[in-house]
C-alpha cells in the first residue's frame, strides 16, 4: 500500500510530462527504451557473474571478515560433538 502511495507522485508527473511532449520526441523515447533495456540487462549479468571488471563487478570484501564470524569453521574444539 505504501510503495504504491509513494509511486504516485511520479507517474502522474511522468503522464503529465508525456502529454506536452511532442510525437517527435516519443518516437526517440520508444527507440531508446529498448537500448537502455538491454544495456541494463548486460549490466545485471556481467555484475551477476563477477568477474572483477572495474565499476561493474561488486566488491565483497571477503578478506575483511573476521575468522570468528565464519559460520564453516569451528574455532573452538570444545564445541566439536562426536
Amino acid at each position: 500500500l505504501v510503495f504504491g502511495l509513494g509511486t504516485i507522485p511520479l507517474m502522474t508527473t511522468a503522464i503529465w510530462i508525456g502529454n506536452f511532449l511532442s510525437g517527435k520526441v516519443r518516437q526517440h523515447i520508444k527507440k531508446a527504451v529498448p537500448v537502455f533495456l538491454a544495456i541494463i540487462a548486460i549490466m545485471f549479468i556481467l555484475r551477476g557473474l563477477g568477474l572483477g571488471i572495474p565499476y561493474v563487478s561488486p566488491k565483497y570484501g571477503f578478506d575483511q571478515i573476521d575468522s570468528k564470524y565464519e559460520c564453516h569453521t569451528i574455532t573452538d574444539s570444545s564445541k566439536i560433538k562426536y
